[in-house]
């Protein structure tokens, strides 16, 4: 009798190990998948289909085939804000965010289907909104990168109707393009 329950014990001791290592990653995974799930809704069906996800550490979360990177929400946001962008945001988007200077010299398209939580039309790193940054909370939306010849015209005013130029005269200017109602 000894015998089989020390041999018992020896074959659930790795079993129960396997176990407790599957369900310890499953919250893990299923947190991978809420940021997956979070990503791909600011892009259409077809375009999140072939999409590679990242998250903000710039850990991949999902492959893709397309050129385009999602990213989720940013951790920092209480909202909503996931982005989908090509090769060319996604060099703005370093430059942006580690306040480089980047000169746009190509086309560039992002996808904001998702919407956003807002942010300042003239100050490309304010976190909220003041009496003078000029904030709107913008629906679902595109955005296109341009060289600057290219974007001069376009009207600063969120509320025209149409396209607008948040970040007027700074590296980071872009090009906002609604597609749908702001909540």
């Amino acid at each position: 009798m000894k015998h089989l329950h020390g041999d018992r014990k020896r074959r659930i001791g790795p079993g129960l190990a396997a176990l407790l290592a599957s369900l310890s990653g499953s919250g893990m995974v299923q947190a991978d998948q809420a940021m997956i799930d979070d990503a791909l809704a600011a892009a259409t069906p077809g375009l999140a289909e072939g999409a590679r996800v990242v998250d903000w550490e710039g850990t991949v979360l999902k492959e893709g085939t397309n050129g385009y990177t999602c990213l989720p929400t940013p951790p920092t946001l209480d909202g909503t804000a996931p982005m989908c962008l090509d090769e060319a945001w996604m060099h703005w988007a370093m430059a942006w965010q580690h306040k480089q200077p980047i000169t746009v010299d190509t086309l560039g398209i992002a996808y904001m289907l998702a919407g956003d939580e807002g942010a300042s039309l003239v100050d490309p790193y304010a976190e909220g909104p003041t009496d003078d940054n000029a904030w709107v909370e913008e629906g679902p939306h595109l955005m296109l990168i341009a060289p600057a010849a290219l974007l001069e015209g376009y009207s600063t005013d969120p509320y025209n109707g149409g396209p607008y130029l948040m970040w007027r005269g700074t590296d980071y200017q872009h090009l906002m393009i609604p597609v749908g109602p702001r909540d």
